[in-house]
């Protein structure tokens, strides 16, 4: 029964991440609101920031809490997390330029510390998520991961972006959604580097 379930992992993993795209879309193409897409951009933002923060919080768990399944079936999946945030980025993306409906409209934004920040973490997530497959991994060697410490940078980025929309007027939920990333990582930095150690015996 085990080895069954192992095989139909990746099935019904990207079933469940797919779930809430299944809605958005759904609303996308059956809502009469002429201003739908300009709603769902928040959405599938928020979507994508969420899987990023999960993905990143998957090896912190695991060694806060050693042997536990939850946070080793994270850590096993967080490259399937990793591209889910970026298609939910994606799907952010082309419905913020659907309803922008302007190249010059969304020039002149993008020069908004809301919106480079959001383009940058966006462009960092590209090269992260088209390297994500085993071949990739593989072929780089350690090169792969020092790729991938560029989610930091972009993690940052997703925090800056949502947090200054709506000119910072309420960025508590984004702080509220990382915050437990940051403790993690704080506990993950205090681990390797900062806690005590036993002195070596003679």
């Amino acid at each position: 029964m085990l080895s069954r379930l192992s095989f139909l992992t990746p099935y019904w993993v990207w079933a469940l991440f797919a779930l809430p795209a299944l809605g958005i879309l759904n609303g996308a193409f059956t809502s009469s609101d002429p201003r739908i897409l300009n709603t769902l951009v928040y959405p599938t933002g928020e979507f994508a920031a969420r899987f990023l923060i999960i993905a990143m919080m998957a090896t912190p768990l695991a060694m806060l809490f050693k042997g536990w399944r939850g946070p080793q079936w994270l850590k096993k999946n967080r490259r399937y997390l990793g591209v889910a945030a970026f298609a939910y980025a994606l799907l952010h993306t082309v419905f913020y330029l659907v309803d922008r409906a302007s190249l010059g409209r969304v020039l002149d934004e993008a020069t908004q510390l809301d919106m480079w920040t959001g383009w940058l973490a966006f462009a960092i997530f590209i090269p992260l998520a088209a390297t994500s497959m085993d071949y990739f991994v593989r072929r780089m060697g350690p090169a792969w991961k020092t790729l991938q410490r560029w989610t930091y940078p972009a993690a940052v980025l997703t925090l800056l972006h949502w947090a200054a929309l709506q000119n910072w007027a309420s960025p508590t939920a984004a702080i509220i959604q990382f915050a437990p990333l940051a403790l993690l990582e704080g506990y993950r930095i205090w681990y390797w580097y900062l806690r005590p150690r036993a002195s070596a015996s003679a």
